[in-house]
């Protein structure tokens, strides 16, 4: 009883200090009200304007100071920019395409296509011998769009494949290639977004006890994703946002927002059952886990920004977009939630005081005791609880040293998806490397390329170079190049390289023209290229910031050092597992390239949410070493106990609203929700609960040494009130 007064009069007491958190959290809390109706006034706004403007998204695929890129100039400068797409209607009947019935039935089909929307002209299989393959059985239409592909509305996109499929009869398949026909396949992620947030509330039920408490942590996600979503459309008119950015922002705003508010929340259930009343609960959560909240959140927005050191378009859309998101709902942590408090505090207090009773009452163990033991036997064996850990991590790493980047074709998509089926049969009909043809770009005039084109009509690796194609000015002219393997073998990668450093060049001296390769599939490859050469760049920005924010915050060396070698096991863990996956192939996934972007991306977000664990848990020792510096074993053991339930529980629910993103027909949805949920599960339960103790155990107080000339040179910052 001594005891429980001591802690009311403890917590009664305001903060020595009232620092710029513990005022956010009072305003926010006395004036609930206006708090709210601002946050409903900025989502209502915000998608008042975006539902009247629209979006404008638009994918940058410009690859500057690349070979891909060159060409594609090039063309442009002769007049041969493309203004839209094709699109390839895919025929097959076992009786063969010619057979009077059959082209009757296809010519007809052919010119009800030629008069749907978006559509330019039509060439039929029957105008060019090379449309039909060899066996008379395989052939192709096709389909001149007036946009580009990314463009095409998906709803002409379907209209053209009705009307193929409206000829089908007797033997005669109608199958739809290209990349308008593959967004046929794709749909939202509302299945993915729902079956998420359910999984969440589940969790938060089980760990709050009731559905009010556990609806919080979402509502103040979905204000969060909603408000910055909406601006994203509108921001979408001035500045160049891919079309799969607000997936991602979604996918990984859920799982912030849901987060920070989960770690406040958790915050404030202890103050209240130490007997502190529902205000001072919320300014003593808001002034130490929100703390902890802010940095980690910083951490997550350095982490985004280094992606703009790329240099490439796509990414720094996405960068500035989840960054964003990130912000927004650090900022809805801290504000909308204790707004939320104040309105459902009191009934949270009478909520958490009697369901405590009940457990003390029926003599269950009180909470963090089972922490406590798992930390106790983490630190009698610290050296063994490493070695296994690290095998373990070691093993997941592996795989990622033979990733292989690239974009993923047709040929990864659903086998029942017509572009699959179409691009199946292509392969089958004309040769793998039909579906991904090189284009070599001569610029010397017609002679220049028809001596290339003789020159790759004999290079191993190629199946059949094309007559050559002359720009509208006739000083250049391009040649189609048919690989003998697939756009996503390796032999095609070699291919591009061998083209470029050894049977070009070797043409280009002797006739003094330049030859440049691009298409595509050569872009794929300088794409994955390019990430590669600066990758180590964006490491450093990411890895260099994070360390001297950590040492800022904790006033530490080594306690950085560590969270960043964690941090990087994490990451080479989850591309680890997402190369066994989805590059070869396990548990029945369609073998394929790792998206070229996905590594960087995933690398910047879980390095981030990575920090968000580790400032919470270390935060939490290192109170508890400023109470007994003599003792850093109790400080690791107090730090867990007190944090392991709500570590363990926020990881779970990053794990299954990022997994349910397993659920989306989109490929690369698919792999980012895949690599981030598995990421998130090996921090949480082997870096966070193993791991991180078994080291703090190992440095003792060595952990919280700073040099002095350093300290000096740092400025102060606390994550713990005093």
């Amino acid at each position: 009883m001594a005891l429980t007064e001591l802690n009311k009069e403890e917590n009664a007491r305001p903060p020595s200090r009232r620092g710029v958190f513990v005022r956010i959290a009072g305003l926010a809390h006395r004036r609930r009200w206006l708090a709210l109706i601002l946050w409903v006034a900025v989502l209502g706004g915000v998608w008042g304007v975006a539902s009247v403007t629209g979006d404008d998204y638009r994918n940058d695929f410009s690859l500057p100071g690349t070979e891909s890129q060159q060409a594609a100039d090039l063309l442009e400068q002769h007049g041969a920019a493309r203004a839209g797409d094709t699109i390839e209607i895919v025929l097959h009947d076992a009786g063969g395409l010619r057979r009077p019935g059959v082209e009757q039935r296809v010519t007809a089909m052919l010119d009800d296509v030629v008069g749907l929307p978006k559509v330019g002209q039509v060439r039929s299989p029957y105008q060019d011998t090379a449309a039909i393959s060899e066996d008379g059985t395989i052939g192709y239409a096709t389909v001149m769009l007036k946009v580009p592909s990314q463009e095409m509305p998906k709803a002409d996109t379907q209209r053209i494949f009705d009307a193929a499929q409206k000829a089908e009869g007797g033997g005669l398949r109608a199958e739809l290639g290209g990349d308008a026909a593959r967004l046929l396949g794709q749909g939202g992620t509302s299945v993915a977004e729902g079956v998420g947030l359910l999984a969440a509330l589940i969790v938060l039920v089980l760990m709050f006890g009731t559905v009010v408490a556990a609806g919080l942590p979402i509502i103040i996600a979905l204000f969060a994703v909603g408000s910055t979503v909406g601006a994203i459309v509108v921001a979408s008119h001035v500045f160049t946002i891919a079309e799969w950015t607000p997936p991602v922002m979604i996918l990984v705003g859920l799982g912030v927002g849901i987060d920070y508010a989960l770690l406040i929340f958790a915050r404030y259930r202890a103050e209240l059952l130490r007997g502190a009343d529902p205000e001072t609960a919320t300014v003593n959560a808001l002034d130490a886990a929100g703390r902890s909240v802010f940095f980690a959140g910083c951490t997550v927005i350095l982490a985004l920004l280094g992606l703009v050191a790329f240099g490439l378009g796509s990414l720094q859309g996405m960068a500035l977009s989840v960054a964003l998101t990130v912000l927004v709902t650090m900022l809805a942590a801290l504000t909308l939630l204790p707004a939320l408090l104040g309105v459902f505090g009191r009934r949270f207090a009478r909520q958490f005081v009697r369901r405590a009773g009940r457990r003390e009452a029926k003599g269950r163990a009180a909470e963090g005791t089972h922490w406590r033991r798992l930390a106790a036997l983490v630190q009698r064996r610290p050296l063994a609880a490493l070695l296994a850990a690290g095998v373990l991590l070691g093993a997941l790493v592996l795989p990622a040293l033979g990733m292989r980047l690239g974009f993923s074709d047709a040929g990864s998509d659903p086998a029942d998806a017509t572009s699959r089926q179409a691009y199946d049969l292509l392969s089958e009909g004309f040769g793998p490397g039909f579906n991904g043809p090189l284009l070599v770009v001569a610029d010397g005039g017609p002679d220049a390329a028809a001596a290339a084109a003789r020159a790759l009509n004999g290079t191993p690796g190629i199946q059949a170079a094309a007559d050559p194609l002359p720009t509208p000015d006739g000083k250049a002219a391009t040649v189609l190049v048919f690989p003998t393997s697939a756009p996503q073998d390796q032999e095609t990668s070699r291919l591009v390289g061998a083209l470029r450093d050894d049977v070009l060049p070797g043409l280009s001296a002797q006739n003094g023209a330049t030859y440049l390769v691009g298409g595509a599939t050569a872009a794929s490859e300088d794409y994955s290229g390019k990430v590669a050469d600066r990758l180590p760049l964006f490491m450093a920005i990411v890895v260099g910031l994070s360390l001297i924010l950590l040492m800022v915050v904790f006033r530490s060396v080594l306690v950085p050092l560590k969270a960043a070698l964690l941090n990087l096991l994490s990451i080479g863990a989850a591309l680890g597992a997402m190369t066994l996956v989805f590059q070869d192939g396990w548990f029945g996934v369609e073998p394929g390239p790792i998206e070229a972007y996905l590594p960087v991306m995933v690398f910047a977000i879980v390095f981030g949410l990575s920090m968000d664990y580790e400032i919470f848990l270390i935060s939490r020792i290192h109170e508890e070493w400023t109470r007994s510096p003599h003792n850093p074993s109790r400080a690791v053991r107090e730090g867990l106990a007190h944090t392991g339930s709500v570590i363990t529980a926020a990881g779970a629910i990053m794990v299954v609203i990022f997994g349910a993103f397993m659920l989306s027909p989109d490929r690369l949805l698919q792999q980012a929700g895949f690599g981030l949920a598995v990421a998130i599960l090996v921090d949480a339960v082997i870096i966070r609960c193993l791991i991180v103790p078994a080291a703090m155990e190992l440095m003792g107080r060595r952990a919280w040494w700073l040099p002095a000339p350093l300290a000096r040179l740092l400025p102060r910052l606390e994550l713990e009130r005093h």
